[in-house]
């Protein structure tokens, strides 16, 4: 017998930045637990141009009975959530991104075990949304998380704080060699989305940061290598490198759709 435990319920994807995993395992995942998604690009909202944050975040909750959102600004997702009585799910923001991490440790899991108390997630490249979550899940689940970044380019200092407040050891190193022994190694793109304009900048400060096949000899025997994607070989990564053994990205892009529909079913069968 076929369990549908989203039947009738509704989840409005609200994007303002391009996607290709999230877009897909949100609308396919709806439509695996019987429900509904539908897709509204900048173009139909504009978030805080054609209309208040505010003011979509009123209409929607009339209608549907989620919202995933994919956007710019933190501010914009905390003003949703703020004026909607609906659960507002991140699936992208300059601050954070949660769900990408949800999927990451589902893979970590799949390869060491529950317990990863003291495993050892060394994330190079930007301090950006991903390393941020980083952090989270390392207060989270007691894993060991190391930042490498350049100088200059280190993870928001509020999260680094939540750490603190938390009293969990974040180790921030500027220093390729911390890269040695790692459970997990992971990285991610150079310039994000909106980044653009400062493309040369970036190409430059991190230099040096690209992931290796040599860096990943480094790595403790059973490391594995994630990267939440769309990689850029040949910058932040090696080709042999995604494509090579130790990486289980595959995996992990799949898991976007499984972890998504726990989430899913755990905030919209709790909130209808």
């Amino acid at each position: 017998r076929e369990v549908k435990p989203l039947a009738r319920l509704s989840l409005a994807l609200v994007f303002e930045k391009a996607s290709l995993r999230t877009r897909t395992t949100f609308d396919v995942g709806m439509y695996q637990l019987g429900g509904h998604a539908i897709t509204l690009s900048n173009t139909e909202i504009g978030l805080g141009t054609r209309e208040r944050v505010s003011d979509v975040a009123r209409n929607l909750e009339r209608w549907v009975d989620g919202v995933m959102a994919r956007v710019y600004l933190q501010g914009n997702l905390q003003e949703l959530a703020e004026n909607a009585g609906i659960p507002i799910i991140n699936g992208l923001s300059d601050m954070l991104h949660p769900a990408q991490l949800l999927a990451d440790y589902q893979t970590i899991e799949e390869e060491f075990g529950t317990n990863l108390k003291g495993l050892r997630v060394v994330y190079i490249g930007d301090g950006n949304n991903l390393a941020n979550s980083h952090i989270h899940m390392g207060i989270l689940t007691g894993t060991d998380v190391t930042v490498v970044t350049p100088v200059g380019y280190e993870p928001n200092a509020g999260v680094l704080m939540d750490a603190v407040k938390a009293g969990v050891t974040v180790t921030l190193t500027n220093d390729l060699a911390a890269v040695e022994g790692a459970d997990v190694l992971y990285t991610d793109v150079w310039i994000s989305m909106g980044q653009e304009a400062e493309a040369d900048i970036r190409r430059r400060a991190f230099r040096g940061y690209q992931v290796t096949p040599e860096m990943l000899d480094t790595i403790a025997p059973d490391g594995i290598f994630l990267h939440c994607l769309p990689a850029y070989r040949g910058l932040e990564i090696a080709a042999d490198v995604i494509d090579g053994p130790q990486s289980v990205v595959w995996d992990e892009a799949e898991n976007r759709l499984h972890v998504q529909k726990a989430l899913l079913t755990f905030l919209l069968r709790s909130s209808s």
